[in-house]
């Protein structure tokens, strides 16, 4: 029996196999990597009937153009995503995200591009035929290691489909928009005390930038200059998605799904983890302020997220 499989025509710009992550690894210098949005992960899941763990293709800016070879499949898109669906009779659709669809062999998938924001996921029923490392199917291409031996995908590469009942294929979709918010909530830092009145003051204060230099790793930004009144570096102490360190240069630096497991530059705060599928949808140019909160609102917050979250799930029955 021939195999099911994408057939990339256009890779995308950083087209990767990601999933919830993996733990436990960072005494190896390895991180959690995993979908940098994880709402939109798991909602891309429960549109085709998966369970929220599955692995999905996330893509970021542009995404890929897909043929589908050997099969028929169910499948969905989360984000805030411009794509086209092109029927083997030339017949063009427009997709809509957050609802699912019947792609049949020899049709093709073109997702053109994102629009207010980084990432998107492309969910397909059943899953994807991959091998986990470390119980995770996540790619961390800076470590290289996982799905597609730890690259990003290519021209000419296929994506291996596990077969799937279309059969009784139903319609589903989920009323979901982000809020884009531009306040990021976050905690201080076990650093805090290393900067000036006036460079705290600042942070909270004053507007900053997200640069070009953005990617799964971390997000740099730039705006007023966050001065360090003890020491620009520090003996390397472990990291967390969300933590943001100030370099010597003192522009703040947004650990994510990526991060390296231990730093020496001194941390200000930490984003907290209700804010992070924000943060990582974070496009270049963009202006973001920080505001603080305790850890007791935090984890309040949290909780509300979650229950979001939950609703959203519940919403595609």
């Amino acid at each position: 029996m021939n195999k099911s499989y994408f057939e990339i025509l256009r890779p995308g710009v950083n087209t990767t196999i990601q999933d919830k992550g993996r733990y436990n690894l960072y005494h190896i210098g390895i991180s959690v990597s995993g979908a940098i949005d994880q709402r939109n992960y798991k909602l891309a899941n429960r549109l085709v009937g998966n369970n929220l763990d599955e692995a999905v293709i996330e893509f970021a800016y542009q995404g890929p153009h897909l043929r589908l070879k050997n099969a028929n499949i169910n499948f969905a898109i989360t984000g805030d995503i411009f794509f086209k669906i092109i029927r083997k009779n030339s017949k063009i659709e427009d997709g809509e995200c957050y609802r699912n669809y019947l792609l049949e062999e020899g049709d093709q998938l073109d997702i053109i591009s994102t629009k207010k924001s980084a990432y998107g996921y492309l969910s397909v029923s059943g899953g994807l035929e991959l091998k986990k490392l470390w119980k995770s199917y996540s790619t961390n291409t800076k470590a290289k290691i996982g799905s597609n031996n730890g690259n990003k995908f290519s021209s000419d590469d296929k994506i291996f489909i596990t077969n799937s009942d279309v059969k009784n294929f139903l319609e589903k979709k989920i009323d979901y928009k982000a809020l884009i918010d531009n306040t990021i909530r976050v905690i201080k830092g076990t650093n805090f005390d290393y900067f000036s009145k006036q460079a705290t003051k600042n942070f909270f204060n004053e507007e900053f930038q997200v640069t070009n230099l953005a990617d799964r790793m971390g997000i740099r930004l730039k705006g007023h200059e966050i001065e360090n009144i003890k020491n620009t570096n520090i003996k390397s102490e472990g990291l967390v998605k969300g933590v943001i360190q100030v370099p010597a240069d003192g522009n703040p630096i947004i650990m994510l799904s990526d991060h390296g497991t231990i730093g020496g530059y001194p941390k200000i705060a930490n984003v907290i983890s209700a804010d992070l599928d924000v943060v990582g949808q974070l496009t270049p140019g963009t202006n973001i302020y920080f505001k603080e909160v305790s850890l007791e609102e935090a984890e309040n917050i949290f909780k509300a997220y979650n229950e979001d979250t939950k609703k959203y799930l519940n919403e595609s029955n």
